[in-house]
């Protein structure tokens, strides 16, 4: 038995460190594997967190075998949310909070025996950190990606702060679980629909699960279609509508707009049930747009009486009415109703009784379609086909119509082809402490030079002139250092805690030297993710320096793994900066994670997610003490498919257990007398399963890469004396990526090595020995040979009968005849015996 498995792994945990094994930088082949770093939370790690971990230290250890320099950092996502939410939960500061939760889970990771190199570790609270935090801020703002926003946001009543559209889940806050309102608050915004068509072409060319990039994909929400300008009768205003079935515009019969949309407050004198309209508004205000657009919501509404728009097809009057489910921030605020080829207007028109107008027929029976003219529409058809009843566009197919209907909108001026998002810019600002401060400061002087245009040219940048008095921090200033204070709790008003600390608010302007606030809102969590795989490379002494040539070297990302809840959120938010930084030659590549891996969730026994709340959290450390960091880790690939979740089973770990003390007990039992000589057979499986666990490994087939290892060592077990010292040693590097310290034990102290395990190179097979031993089968009718084929060695009887019985020759000869037994030989013939009659 594999005693002391605890004091062995810490032992070789301490040489490899002394050694610097996995710091060996200079091989020209590069590979650069990435966890997705975690926030420190006071719980720790339960068995869950661990395995994407084991899987990116498993690919390390096996690419560096393999002749590549490797790099395998970590580091903590410790501003934000989270952080700042337990701090106040156990009244402590939550720098000493992040403080000792980091030391908690550095010391759980240390137990696994990762390739982490500690040297590069980074903390997004260190002021060196988000100093480049706070620097791509600056750049973004100075490029006009950066606007200030006053329009009403989502607010989390419970963590009293705005949220964007991507920290909700369900209609609720992400973090806390809380129903959010609406609420106007002054925010920071990143123009991140600019970079919506980079983001969608970029994804082409990801090694990406299709399932995530096709969330990404429906989160930008391209759409392209045509806008259309209705003129309000007897009135200048006018609406631009935006749709992407311009084809179904002669059955249009009302438009719907947004109750923010300006247009009703522009005619309200001219709206003769005002009142009704203005307490409609109101109410809609008070909703998400979750709420305001979920499947299943009735849709209301509110007709805007003595107020028509012009149909500029046919010049037909149409009512408008003001809906919630029209989203003032999607397309223009405002859509043409087609109920009779829309289900959503269908379902709005047929609640309301207004008139529905089928336009479009099917291509697949116009016939049938063309019968139900003039008659009551059950059902909208939402389908491309023919246009009928639509001027001289009759006929067209809807592919067609809707590019002759662009031509004739843009020829007289009343619209034009659109691409539209459904992406929104990214609300960048939080109302609370614990977070990267931004780099400005309001200057009232500034604002008044930029209001009345007394500036010279270039003074200004073109982000302080987009939004004028808020002026740069200059460069050579950051970081611009989050203050000490002893209460941060949040304000509840919409205004952050910084807010009272008047030291640090009041300042000098660095433009013109006059009196100057600073902004006091604090950037979201997801500011020092952004960009941290870039400050693993440009770590040297505890400085970060922007150091292109070692970025270069290194990026991109060969190979990101994490869960997949990231999927509209970090990973978008990422790309969208990277993009950015290329864009202004920061960075040398356009796209920062080459191939993205996603883990399965690791459940309780009991099926459910691991839960302080259900009592079934499973600790990684008690598995450590018990079974041993090899055991574990060993178990956790094995367990099943990588990206699908899957129950614990304490069975399971006490199996790997028992494997690997087999495999202890057994080499330190023969040491070197395994020296047999050359067996085909032998040489035939090790090869096989050289293949089978190197491609394995490349596709994240774990479970099975550890199935072929247990198949191998089963053999080495009963035929031990047939093995050489070479074939066991080929086993014992297979194994290396998956139980490190159990085989540089072997490696080193029982087959007496001294360069470590993980330094050998990766084991290669050879192309002749995969390839599957066969035979050439007799097959036999009745006793007479009928036939000869070549069959794979050691097949059973009924894949053997499948053979012959597949042979054209004995299928003419047995044809419509009955088998009354079947005789096998393995490995030497089958004899099928017939009747006669």
């Amino acid at each position: 038995m594999f005693k002391n498995f605890n004091k062995i792994s810490k032992k070789w945990q301490k040489i490899w460190e002394k050694e610097g094994i996995y710091k060996n930088y200079k091989k020209p082949k590069k590979f650069y594997v990435l966890d997705m770093f975690p926030y420190p939370s006071g719980e720790g790690l339960h068995v869950g967190h661990p395995r994407g971990y084991i899987a990116t230290d498993l690919i390390a250890r096996y690419k560096q075998m393999q002749g590549y320099s490797v790099l395998h950092p970590m580091g903590w996502d410790a501003f934000g949310l989270p952080a700042e939410n337990y701090a106040l939960k156990h009244k402590i500061h939550p720098k000493i909070a992040v403080s000792k939760n980091i030391k908690r889970f550095k010391e759980q990771l240390n137990k696994f025996g990762f390739t982490y190199d500690w040297d590069r570790e980074i903390n997004t609270t260190d002021p060196e950190y988000y100093k480049w935090t706070q620097w791509i801020f600056l750049k973004l703002f100075e490029n006009g990606l950066v606007y200030e926003s006053f329009e009403p946001i989502i607010w989390c009543p419970s963590c009293k702060t705005g949220l964007a559209l991507e920290d909700l889940e369900d209609g609720k806050c992400e973090r806390c679980g809380s129903e959010v309102e609406k609420k106007p608050l002054r925010q920071w915004v990143l123009k991140m629909t600019a970079y919506a068509e980079k983001l969608l072409k970029g994804l082409e060319e990801l090694d990406w699960p299709e399932s995530i990039k096709e969330q990404q994909k429906n989160w930008i929400g391209k759409s392209q279609g045509a806008e259309i300008e209705f003129r309000i009768l007897n009135s200048k205003f006018k609406i631009n509508v935006f749709t992407t079935r311009l084809d179904t515009i002669f059955g249009c019969t009302y438009l719907v707009v947004a109750p923010e949309h300006e247009l009703v407050s522009s005619i309200k004198h001219q709206v003769s049930n005002w009142p009704e309209v203005e307490k409609y508004i109101k109410q809609a205000k008070k909703k998400t747009d979750l709420q305001r657009t979920g499947l299943t919501k009735d849709k209301t509404g509110v007709e805007l009486k003595s107020i028509k728009a012009i149909n500029p097809f046919n010049n037909e009057e149409v009512p408008i009415f003001v809906a919630d489910y029209v989203l003032p921030h999607y397309g223009t605020g405002a859509v043409m109703a087609v109920p009779a080829h829309d289900e959503r207007d269908y379902e709005f028109a047929t609640k309301y009784n207004l008139p529905i107008r089928q336009v479009i027929l099917s291509q697949i029976n116009p016939d049938f379609n063309a019968d139900l003219r003039g008659k009551k529409i059950n059902k909208a058809f939402t389908e491309d086909g023919i246009l009928v009843d639509s001027g001289k566009f009759t006929g067209m197919t809807s592919e067609k119509a809707r590019q002759e209907m662009i031509k004739w909108l843009e020829k007289n001026k009343l619209g034009s082809r659109k691409i539209n998002y459904k992406m929104r810019d990214w609300v960048f600002a939080r109302q609370r402490y614990w977070g990267e401060p931004f780099p400005l400061v309001f200057c009232e002087n500034c604002a008044k030079r930029i209001k009345n245009k007394k500036y010279k040219k270039g003074e200004f940048t073109k982000g302080e002139l987009l939004n004028p008095g808020w002026i740069q921090i200059q460069e050579k200033d950051l970081p611009v250092k989050l203050p000490e204070v002893k209460y941060y709790e949040p304000s509840g008003t919409g205004e952050s805690p910084l807010t009272n600390i008047s030291k640090w608010v009041n300042t000098e302007c660095p433009k013109c030297g006059g009196l100057a606030k600073r902004e006091t809102n604090t950037m979201p969590q997801w500011a020092g993710s952004n960009w941290y795989y870039v400050a693993y490379l440009i770590k040297k002494n505890k400085k970060y320096q922007w150091d292109k040539k070692e970025i270069k070297k290194w990026l991109p990302v060969d190979l990101y793994v994490g869960g997949v809840e990231h999927a509209t959120r970090h990973l978008l938010y990422a790309r969208f900066w990277h993009k950015f930084l290329y864009d202004i030659k920061a960075v040398p590549v356009n796209e920062p994670f080459k191939k993205l891996m996603n883990q399965g969730l690791i459940l309780a026994e009991d099926g459910r997610k691991m839960s302080k709340r259900w009592g079934n959290v499973i600790n990684p450390d008690d598995m450590i003490r018990i079974f041993g960091a090899d055991a574990l880790r060993l178990y956790e690939m094995f367990m099943g498919p990588f990206d699908q979740s899957i129950a614990w089973s304490s069975d399971g770990i006490r199996g790997m257990k028992r494997f690997l003390d087999r495999i202890y007990k057994l080499v330190s039992g023969v040491r070197y007398q395994v020296s047999g000589n050359k067996n085909e057979k032998i040489e035939r499986l090790l090869h096989q399963t050289i293949k089978k666990v190197t491609e394995d490994i490349e596709n994240f087939r774990f479970n099975t890469a550890i199935s072929s290892l247990m198949i191998l060592f089963n053999d080495i077990e009963k035929n031990l004396q047939t093995y050489k010292l070479t074939n066991l040693q080929t086993f014992l590097k297979l194994l290396a990526p998956f139980a490190p310290h159990l085989t540089e034990e072997i490696w080193r102290n029982v087959l007496g090595n001294k360069k470590s395990i993980h330094l050998e190179s990766w084991p290669k097979y050879n192309p002749k020995l995969i390839e599957e031993e066969k035979f050439e089968m007799i097959v036999q009718v009745n006793g007479k040979v009928r036939d000869r084929v070549s069959a794979p060695s050691g097949i059973s009887q009924k894949e053997a009968e499948n053979i012959a019985l597949s042979s054209e020759k004995i299928k003419k000869l047995i044809a419509g005849l009955k088998i009354k037994k079947i005789i096998f030989v393995p490995n030497r013939l089958i004899n099928i015996v017939i009747s006669q009659s």
